[in-house]
């Protein structure tokens, strides 16, 4: 008998175990979802799986330099070490979830020596005096909760999602960090160019003053001539200072993303003659598999959505089944004998009645949580398709300012030319030199600081289309119940 009454008791609380979890099912919601990008870019329309190198992505820019930051960002970069402790902590909190499917077995050794007053109450019978005993006890104590209506399979879910999305989260970090790494790099080569061009420019513009100096000795030119002349040549010098300031500081900024003391930090300089790789868009829709924001909020959407059924799972009733077997004696020389042996099994069913709102409000929070989560999940998306949207409208706009710029260096080049010759020849005054010098200066600055800027849209654009990354990575990281895990401490 004792052993049928076992096995209905097991029988019946597998079976409702196996009842759906309350609370809502889980579908990703609906958000906008444009066919085609406004602007396609300076190159065709693809798949950015087939281009964008796994998890390298900065490889398609074939420059050694930056692939050594890459490379010390990754190995050293305190915000990624950050955002992987993260990810452990999500992983242990799945785990402390998934222990409540599994019984609780413990075991409590225990002695105790007291004595009892001759005073005490009789209770009706006769007090004969103190009594002074010692008990020994080694009780095992087995404790398990049936998942009745899915309160533990709903807290899985929520931290199972929970911990994909620190995942998610984590490769977020990856990515901007990468890519700031690579902007920053790309805007130092940009400063490198501006300073080279500056120093050119003063080196010419040193041979120019002295042309200006020997023929105002001679006689021939005015002193006005010397004086804006070397006027420019010390405003050029100040531009070539504060431009290698600014070098300093992005060195600096590299050397936090690489975790570096900003003192022993050194980049190399580097040329802005890089040819552009081309970088397929892919349609808008790939943006939700292929961000790792992207995913991050659609995990925790996820999670928010089980926490409404584990709220839900208050207004339904909860099992608790116990059971305890050991021994116990006054004496040690006796315990461990058959007359010492105890044991007791029971249940104990509680059904909420009335909390006074309690359950219910936790619902209405747990329902509110999830509007937030939806909220922010399709705002990622919006801010994902503007920002792929901006880095092909900067990427089509500077192809097109690099050739007319380009042009315009060209031109600005030979309106200086000329003008020296002129004056040279006592054609027009010195004011026309100074005028073509700085409009040459500018030119070619402002080409460096097209082509850097280039550079920098196109490392928007890989972050934006998600650097190569793939959100079914995710599928393999949830924890499942296994046989190992139950007999863990």
């Amino acid at each position: 008998m004792r052993r049928a009454r076992i096995t209905v008791l097991t029988g019946l609380a597998a079976l409702l175990a196996a009842c759906a979890p309350v609370g809502p099912a889980y579908h990703t919601p609906p958000v906008p979802q444009p066919a085609a990008w406004h602007t396609e870019g300076p190159w065709r329309q693809g798949d950015p799986r087939d281009q964008i190198p796994k998890g390298a992505w900065w490889e398609i820019f074939r420059d050694t330099e930056l692939n050594r930051l890459e490379t010390a960002v990754l190995a050293a970069n305190q915000d990624l070490v950050s955002a992987g402790a993260r990810v452990e902590q999500a992983r242990a909190l799945a785990s402390v979830a998934m222990s409540n499917f599994y019984p609780q077995v413990g075991v409590s050794p225990s002695f105790q020596r007291f004595r009892l007053s001759a005073n005490r109450p009789s209770l009706g019978g006769v007090v004969d005096g103190p009594v002074t005993q010692s008990a020994w006890s080694l009780p095992f104590v087995l404790s398990y909760e049936p998942d009745l209506f899915g309160k533990t399979r709903r807290s899985v879910e929520a931290a199972n999602a929970s911990y994909q999305a620190a995942g998610a989260d984590f490769e977020n970090v990856k990515l901007v960090l990468a890519a700031e790494a690579a902007a920053d790099y790309f805007t130092l080569s940009e400063v490198d160019a501006e300073i080279r061009i500056l120093d050119d420019t003063v080196a010419s513009m040193e041979k120019a003053t002295a042309l200006v100096q020997n023929r105002h000795d001679g006689g021939v030119a005015s002193g006005l001539d010397l004086a804006q002349e070397q006027a420019l040549l010390e405003s050029t010098r100040t531009q070539a200072a504060l431009e290698r300031r600014l070098r300093a500081n992005y060195e600096h900024a590299l050397a936090v993303l690489c975790g570096a003391p900003a003192q022993d930090f050194r980049v190399e300089s580097s040329s802005l003659a890089k040819d552009l790789p081309a970088i397929p868009d892919g349609v808008p829709s790939d943006l939700l598999e292929r961000r790792p924001d992207i995913a991050m909020q659609e995990r925790l959407m996820a999670a928010a959505n089980a926490q409404v059924g584990v709220a839900t799972s208050a207004y339904y009733p909860s099992l608790q089944l116990a059971a305890s077997a050991g021994i116990e004696s006054t004496g040690i020389g006796n315990l461990i004998s058959l007359p010492s042996s105890l044991w007791a099994v029971g249940a104990t069913l509680a059904q909420p009645l009335i909390s006074g709102g309690r359950i219910r409000a936790g619902v209405d929070f747990a329902k509110a949580g999830y509007q937030d989560s939806v909220a922010q999940y399709r705002q990622t998306v919006l801010v994902a398709f503007q920002e792929v949207e901006d880095a092909l409208a900067g990427l089509e706009v500077f192809a097109s300012g690099a050739k007319s710029q380009d042009a315009a260096v060209t031109d600005s080049q030979l309106a200086l030319n000329m003008a020296l010759n002129r004056y040279t020849g006592g054609l027009v005054t010195y004011l026309d030199v100074v005028t073509a010098q700085q409009s040459l200066l500018s030119n070619q600055r402002e080409a460096a600081q097209i082509q850097g800027s280039r550079l920098v849209a196109s490392v928007m654009l890989v972050k934006g289309l998600g650097g190569g990354w793939d959100a079914r990575s995710l599928a393999g990281m949830p924890l499942k119940p296994s046989l190992k895990t139950a007999i863990q401490p």
